[in-house]
């Protein structure tokens, strides 16, 4: 029993004597979003040698140009366009590209007021995070643009020369690329709601035709009104939904406090 009580009070103890001044705390910050600004200007520097702004406007563009008329481009209708288009693709490419970095200088800057058992958890959801937005994007560029675009194609009456303006193409494929990407991190979500006692894993299966109507509405709001994109981003959610509901239980047992565990090891020996 006093074994028990020792290792409980190390556990609450583990962060005394940790805590650093506010002054402190702010030049940390600092250094971080520094460290994530040079991180920023690497990718940036890197990706404009190669492929450069008119390599990524071209790749971005491959989707809708497997569709349109042989020989046909993207039009520049502002003035501007020409420029701060591809400067504006190179810069949000440069974010995703960098987006393991910042989500590290993320993690320097919160791990140390964190305790061992929820730093288990922290790193590998933020990973796995940076991995299913990848994946997301990845799943918008090679797929869902295309069908989309095959899909919207065939309702282009013959009179019409279909010739999107490239400023209103790259904002459009843009706010797809966020919303997959967001949609994408229904899994940590579960787990986090699940290892945080906000919902047990029973709920969520109960609640599993709810979510499906709550996926295809989110859907709905953030895909364009064409029912392609709309079962592209739905379809998947719900799938990532059962992902998440199955990872939560090995996720929720890994991180446990050590409190929890002996708990748990206890409740078991009684059983």
């Amino acid at each position: 029993m006093a074994d028990s009580d020792n290792k409980n009070k190390d556990a609450e103890d583990e962060l005394a004597g940790t805590e650093q001044p506010f002054v402190q705390h702010l030049v940390e910050l600092r250094d971080r979003l520094l460290y994530c600004v040079y991180g920023l200007v690497v990718a940036g520097v890197l990706l404009a040698i190669w492929p450069g702004p008119a390599g990524l406007i071209d790749l971005i563009a491959m989707p809708i140009q497997a569709h349109m008329p042989p020989g046909a481009k993207l039009i520049a209708v502002g003035v501007f366009s020409p420029f701060f288009v591809p400067l504006k693709v190179l810069m949000m490419t440069a974010v995703l590209l960098a987006l393991p970095w910042l989500m590290y200088q993320a993690w320097m800057f919160v791990a140390p007021g964190l305790y061992s058992h929820e730093k288990k958890f922290a790193l590998p959801l933020i990973l796995f995070g940076s991995l299913l937005a990848y994946v997301g994007i990845a799943f918008v560029q090679f797929f869902v643009l295309d069908k989309m675009f095959g899909f919207i194609q065939k309702f282009t009456p013959p009179s019409v020369n279909a010739t999107p303006d490239i400023s209103s193409y790259v904002e459009a494929i843009l706010s797809l690329y966020i919303a997959f990407g967001v949609a994408f991190q229904v899994p940590i979500v579960v787990m986090l709601l699940v290892r945080f006692e906000m919902v047990t894993i029973e709920k969520l299966r109960s609640f599993r035709g709810y979510f499906i109507v709550v996926a295809f509405v989110i859907a709905a709001v953030l895909t364009p009104p064409d029912v392609v994109s709309q079962l592209a981003l739905a379809v998947p959610m719900c799938l990532l939904y059962e992902v998440g509901i199955i990872g939560a239980r090995y996720f929720a047992n890994g991180t446990r406090k050590p409190s929890e565990e002996e708990e748990s090891a206890d409740s078991s020996a009684s059983s």
